[in-house]
């Protein structure tokens, strides 16, 4: 993982409210309890937890709570993101996806386990070549030729 990205100064706090979002986790299927915690270009912090469902496919992953969390109070534009899992794991593929949505390439990303050190990258790193609003095509219906 690269050095710390330029909001590194707020990535302390950011993994705090990550791990404090973790304690709610609902996981009582693959017993894997994650927290995030988004910061956006407005200084709030959005906390979420993953909550999973006997349906696999209605469980949302913690990082996207934290996004529609920081998306309902109006926040468009995220700078940071901090996930604690019980490994370090980083974001799967839709949340990197979700990220790219309202982030950009250089959105820091603090991947922690629950306690110690956190590693930190860019989302760019995570996804590259994602896609955005701006690519031609995006969010298009599909044509019918």
């Amino acid at each position: 993982m690269s050095a710390a990205p330029a909001a590194a100064p707020t990535l302390p706090l950011l993994v705090a409210h990550a791990r404090a979002a973790r304690a709610q986790a609902y996981a009582p299927y693959s017993r894997y309890a994650v927290g995030a915690a988004v910061l956006a270009d407005d200084g709030r912090v959005f906390g979420g937890c993953n909550v999973e469902n006997a349906v696999y496919g209605a469980t949302v992953c913690a990082e996207r709570v934290a996004v529609w969390a920081a998306v309902a109070a109006g926040a468009r534009r995220l700078v940071a993101l901090a996930v604690v899992t019980p490994n370090g794991g980083t974001p799967c593929g839709c949340c990197r996806q979700v990220l790219a949505e309202f982030g950009d390439a250089d959105l820091a990303v603090a991947v922690a386990g629950p306690a110690g050190p956190f590693d930190v990258c860019r989302l760019g790193e995570l996804l590259p070549r994602a896609w955005t609003r701006d690519d031609p095509g995006a969010g298009a219906a599909p044509s019918d030729a």
